[in-house]
């Protein structure tokens, strides 16, 4: 089984989007009144590799380890 090309594709984007200069010195704006950006930032990105990884698991996993 192939895996899907946007797996590839996505996979990518997370590890572009992972390194974020754009907050490194900024604490401001806060999120929810208290959350520094970055922090928010960072917990936003634990779920999309979350996401992620269940989808390749779902979908890229070797049907041979089963």
């Amino acid at each position: 089984m192939a895996i899907p090309r946007w797996l590839y594709v996505l996979a990518f984007v997370l590890y572009l989007l992972h390194q974020d200069t754009w907050w490194w010195r900024d604490a401001r704006p806060f999120v929810f009144g208290f959350l520094p950006i970055g922090l928010a930032y960072h917990a936003l990105f634990t779920i999309a590799s979350c996401v992620l990884m269940i989808a390749l698991v779902k979908w890229a996993w070797p049907s041979h380890l089963e």
